[in-house]
């Protein structure tokens, strides 16, 4: 072949493998890390029909006590589906529709043998329910902590205790990411490094959700199990995470996710979570009929009980800083706003139409910024809201309470029969005014926007009263996971900051 053809054929060919490199990379699977599941097809459905209909009808049986309160943890099965899947789902059934962002999977190594806690911290995980993203700049969070905790891939591959809780979390948390964790060896000075780091973490947070993966005895006769596993039901209930390890250790308590549970009862203890209930205990013989040889099987939550006082004390700092700082409304336009945002709802939830106002008020026709937010027993059900006005107050309340009530994507619609059992609060705001640097923040106070690029975020006056914050925790929580920024971004000369207040008032 003349080498001048040679040349040419081979330019042409590198073309083509060019060529393929960039479609490849164009595809979203090249630019992130995927693991892929492990037991698909053998553990549960392989297809995406037969795992959804088999979750869904898992999910709709399950009948959990309700629990009034915080949630921090459950408690969660990790056989195969056709086993534990009935009590796993009294569990993701009890936390849906509670506004949670990210689940930290807490599993540990069957099969491996590893020094320290492995946290997955890049890409996503694929199941036939599709890929669920790693919530990278929590796991890096906690990674950052303490030395023992890093991420070994190896880890989880194959390893159950992780696995089997995923399809379970994108089948009742929509929308979600995750942060999977697992313990290499046994030991609780582990449980105490990884449960000091979530509650680092976790402090201010209400939107996470601590999965604890473990079954019960393992191997006994149905009698024999069902008494092995009351009684470390019983020590559970008294989250006492050091006795209840060393009766792990020694066999009083049989479970296998000894560490992932002793890791959870600890980060309630530091975080102030002191009340356990059981939503469904069974055995392989109740699900799957054979009695002679069972495995046990827990769902249960660790929560704390809500305190009323809190919210009644919040609502009167709030009159007080509005009383000091003058008011945007009188009682009466107040009022008629709280009328306006009810009479929505009722109109839209229950007969699909959206009711017409006319208000002949001259501050209730101000172009304002609103939020409407809505409480179902002082747990959030729903906040929706404009920054800036963009026709009178009182169309856009009227229009937020209906986003509120039906379009928040963190909660399901609001049904008819809920009507009744939610409050409405409506937070007016003020005009944004940019400031030179944080140093003009006031927190308890301000609301803040950050905006940096093409990327911003908010938090309303009302957050930094409901968290305790400081003003660098609320700086940094609005910066990381509202606005999809580093932490410190608040800090960098090319941010913008942006103040407003709020009257905030409700039913």
């Amino acid at each position: 072949m003349p080498r001048r053809y040679w040349f040419w054929q081979r330019a042409g060919l590198n073309s083509i493998l060019l060529a393929t490199l960039l479609i490849a990379m164009a595809h979203p699977s090249f630019s992130q890390e995927i693991k892929e599941a492990d037991l698909a097809g053998s553990w549960y459905p392989g297809s995406k029909a037969a795992l959804q209909a088999m979750l869904d009808g898992y999910l709709k049986q399950s009948e959990p006590e309700k629990v009034e309160g915080d949630i921090l943890a459950i408690i969660s099965p990790h056989a195969g589906y056709q086993f534990s899947g009935p009590v796993a789902a009294y569990g993701f059934n009890a936390v849906k529709d509670r506004g949670f962002k990210t689940a930290i999977v807490l599993g540990f190594s069957h099969r491996q043998h590893f020094e320290g806690i492995s946290i997955y911290d890049r890409g996503s995980f694929r199941t036939p329910l599709g890929d669920i993203t790693i919530d990278e700049v929590l796991a890096k969070e906690i990674i950052s902590k303490n030395k023992r905790l890093r991420f070994e891939k190896t880890i989880f591959e194959g390893e159950n205790s992780v696995e089997m809780q995923i399809p379970f979390i994108q089948a009742a948390l929509k929308d979600v990411k995750i942060v999977p964790i697992a313990f290499g060896t046994q030991n609780y000075e582990d449980a105490e490094i990884l449960a000091q780091a979530l509650a680092s973490v976790l402090k201010n947070r209400k939107d996470i959700l601590l999965v604890a993966s473990t079954d019960l005895s393992h191997y006994h006769p149905y009698a024999e199990a069902n008494s092995i596993d009351k009684h470390t039901i019983g020590a559970l209930k008294g989250l006492k995470a050091k006795e209840f390890y060393k009766d792990g250790t020694v066999g009083v308590c049989e479970l296998c996710g000894l560490m992932s549970v002793t890791a959870a009862l600890l980060t309630a203890e530091k975080l102030g979570f002191s009340k356990f209930k059981v939503l469904k205990y069974a055995n392989s013989g109740d699900t799957f009929g054979d009695k002679s040889r069972v495995v046990g099987y827990l769902s249960a939550v660790v929560y704390r009980e809500q305190k009323t006082e809190n919210r009644k004390q919040i609502t009167k700092n709030r009159e007080q800083r509005t009383e000091n700082e003058g008011s945007i409304l009188n009682d009466a336009e107040r009022k008629r706003l709280l009328e306006i945002a009810r009479e929505s709802i009722i109109g839209y939830v229950r007969e699909g139409k959206r009711k017409k106002f006319q208000e002949s008020d001259p501050v209730l026709n101000k172009p304002m910024g609103a939020f409407v937010t809505l409480h179902e027993k002082d747990e959030l059900r729903g906040c929706i809201g404009n920054m800036v006005g963009r026709g009178p107050l009182y169309q856009t309340v009227a229009d937020m309470a209906i986003e509120s009530a039906t379009g928040d994507p963190r909660f399901s619609a609001l049904s008819p029969a809920e009507i009744d059992k939610v409050d409405i609060e409506i937070s007016v705001l003020s005009e944004m005014k940019k400031v030179k640097s944080a140093d003009d923040v006031k927190i308890p106070g301000h609301g803040v926007m950050v905006k940096k690029g093409a990327r911003g975020g908010v938090f309303l006056p009302q957050v930094a009263d409901e968290t305790g914050w400081s003003k660098e925790e609320f700086l940094s929580n609005l910066c990381s996971h509202k606005a999809g920024l580093p932490p410190d971004a608040w800090k960098d000369p090319k941010a913008d900051i942006y103040i407003f207040t709020a009257e905030v008032f409700s039913e």
